[in-house]
């Protein structure tokens, strides 16, 4: 059975969704005001107070609010109280176009958050093939001049799939050995490499690296500050639930996270998942870094962008 204050509304939290967005509903007011006077940016009339932790949009989160131009994007996150941003595909982007992204972020004073180094692929972390860790090593080398020129402080990568043809521990002791191969390039830089563990049942089968205890034990074997784990909310209701514990047992191993409620990967307040509770907890530990917002909309258009807004306030009002 799962921790039921971290994943429903607990008995003394008898409150229905409609009381708790209320007062989330009022912080968003103004930007409301400015959204329906039709500005091309709908930028609101004064800046919204700062989120308590660093929620992190992508780009296309608020594109109906802000308009399709990422550095609008940008600032319309600023304006709405976002201290953070994270992008995926950062590293696919034209040169010049980063180049105008980080500058943004750095005129805003926004954390960036993870870009994706290595996705799914192939069997690639399990294997001791010497030229498929040649071609992990390139990636990582890559990786590290592409954060030079970003100062990105994180770098996803995920070990890929597992091998029906090879013992389990054999390929837990592969996953390592390249992982310190990674960890040797990274830390003259100061990059980290973040795992992120994937749920089996619903998105990814098939892969390797599925859990926060699994991805604590490769963290400590590899024993490096360069290699850490990004804590998927999401996955990991999904494959194991016991959210809260979990993210204590392996704190030291915790560099960020992803969010996104269950079921529906939409914003916080539509699934099962008491991310208010979460926030509280991940506050009170003093957590600093990045908490990307890698979900859907649980509406179209307008409304739903501002809804988000009000889901993220809601659950910050702690």
């Amino acid at each position: 059975m799962q921790n039921v204050q971290e994943n429903s509304h607990s008995g003394d939290a008898r409150i229905s969704r409609r009381s708790l967005m209320a007062s989330a509903a009022a912080a968003a007011a103004a930007a409301a005001v400015a959204i329906s006077a039709g500005t091309s940016t709908a930028r609101a009339a004064t800046p919204t107070k700062k989120f308590k932790l660093k929620y992190a949009p992508d780009f296309g989160m608020f594109k109906e609010l802000a308009g399709n131009d990422p550095i609008d994007q940008l600032k319309f996150m600023a304006d709405q109280g976002f201290t953070a941003m994270f992008d995926n595909g950062l590293m696919g982007k034209p040169q010049d176009l980063v180049e105008k992204i980080i500058k943004e972020l750095n005129r805003l004073d926004m954390m960036l958050g993870p870009f994706v180094l290595q996705g799914i692929g192939g069997k690639s972390f399990v294997t001791n093939d010497k030229e498929i860790r040649e071609k992990i090593i390139k990636t990582v080398k890559d990786g590290v001049e592409f954060a030079k020129r970003t100062n990105a402080k994180w770098a996803l990568m995920v070990p890929g799939q597992f091998d029906t043809g090879l013992e389990w521990d054999y390929q837990t002791a592969n996953v390592i050995d390249n992982l310190r191969y990674c960890a040797e390039i990274c830390e003259p830089s100061g990059l980290v490499i973040v795992l992120e563990p994937l749920n089996a049942w619903t998105n990814h089968p098939g892969l390797f690296l599925t859990k926060i205890p699994q991805a604590y034990m490769i963290c400590r074997a590899v024993n490096s500050p360069s290699i850490k784990i990004i804590n998927d909310i999401y996955h990991q209701q999904i494959t194991e639930g016991n959210l809260i514990p979990n993210i204590d047992m392996a704190w030291s191993e915790i560099a960020t996270f992803h969010l996104g409620d269950n079921p529906g990967r939409k914003e916080p307040t539509t699934g099962e998942i008491n991310y208010k509770n979460i926030f509280k907890h991940l506050y009170d530990k003093g957590y600093k870094g990045v908490l990307c917002m890698e979900h859907g909309k649980s509406k179209r258009g307008k409304e739903g962008e501002m809804a988000v807004i009000e889901a993220y306030r809601a659950c910050d009002d702690f």
